[in-house]
C-alpha cells in the first residue's frame, strides 16, 4: 500500500480518482489546492503526487518546483486537459516524472501509476559515475557535475543515462528505452522518452543543436558517445 497525494480542483475527477486508488488499497490524500497540496506533502511525504496542471490559487507547475526544491525523487504524474507539446516539455523541465492528458482510461492511469511506484522503490546503490565528455554524472546524489557546477539530474534523466551508458556507443530503440525505464509498452504517439532526451541534451552538451553524446538515431531511438 502507497500514500498518494491527489491536487485536483474538480470534485467529480478527485473522488473518482481517490475511489479508483483506495480500490487499488492505496491511502489517498485531497487537496483541492496548490497550498493545501504543498501541505500535505509536507506533513505526510506521500509516495506519488498526482498534480492537475490547471489549479485555481496556483499552477499545477508551480506546486511540482516546489516539491522538487526540497524533494528530488518523489514520483510526480501530472494531469492535463492539453496535450499540446510545449505543456509537456514545461512539466518535464518543472520535474514531472510522467504524464497523462484527460481524457484518459483507467487502465492508463493505473499503468504509469504502478510504474511510478515501482520506480520510487527503487534506491540507488550508491558510488557509480558516469563520466560524459567533461560531465561526471553522480548516480547516487543525482548531479551533473561539470568544472565547478553541480547541475541537478532527476530520476528519471540518471535511469536513461545509465541504460545509454551501459550500451555505449550503440543505438538503443526508442521502445526499448521506454519499456525498461518506464515498465510499460510505448506507442507511436508518445512521447515521453524524447522529452526526456531533449531535457538531458540541455544538461549535458555544450550546444543542443550540434550534440555531440546524446545522438539521435533517425527511425529508431538515441545512442551515448562518451
Amino acid at each position: 500500500m502507497a500514500t498518494i497525494l491527489i491536487v485536483e480542483d474538480e470534485p467529480e475527477m478527485a473522488r473518482g480518482l481517490r475511489d479508483l486508488l483506495e480500490y487499488e488499497h492505496h491511502q489517498v490524500l485531497l487537496a483541492a489546492d496548490g497550498a493545501i497540496g504543498l501541505r500535505l506533502f509536507r506533513q505526510h511525504s506521500p509516495d506519488l503526487a498526482i498534480l492537475d496542471l490547471m489549479l485555481p490559487d496556483m499552477d499545477g507547475l508551480d506546486v511540482c518546483r516546489q516539491i522538487r526544491a526540497k524533494n528530488g525523487r518523489a514520483p510526480i504524474l501530472m494531469l492535463t486537459a492539453r496535450g499540446q507539446e510545449h505543456d509537456i516539455v514545461r512539466g518535464f523541465e518543472a520535474g514531472v516524472d510522467d504524464y497523462v492528458t484527460k481524457p484518459f482510461s483507467v487502465a492508463e492511469l493505473l499503468a504509469r501509476v504502478r510504474a511510478l511506484l515501482r520506480r520510487g522503490q527503487i534506491h540507488p546503490a550508491g558510488g557509480q559515475e558516469l563520466v560524459i565528455g567533461e560531465n561526471v554524472i553522480d548516480t547516487d546524489k543525482f548531479v551533473l557535475r561539470r568544472g565547478g557546477d553541480e547541475i541537478p539530474l532527476t530520476f528519471y534523466e540518471v535511469e536513461i543515462l545509465k541504460l545509454l551508458f551501459a550500451s555505449q556507443n550503440q543505438p538503443v530503440h526508442r521502445d526499448t528505452i521506454f519499456k525498461k525505464i518506464w515498465g510499460m509498452e510505448s506507442d507511436p504517439t508518445n512521447r515521453t522518452v524524447d522529452n526526456f532526451i531533449a531535457k538531458i541534451r540541455k544538461k549535458i552538451e555544450a550546444d543542443q543543436k550540434k550534440p555531440r553524446h546524446l545522438i539521435t538515431v533517425y527511425g529508431m531511438g538515441y545512442k551515448l558517445i562518451p
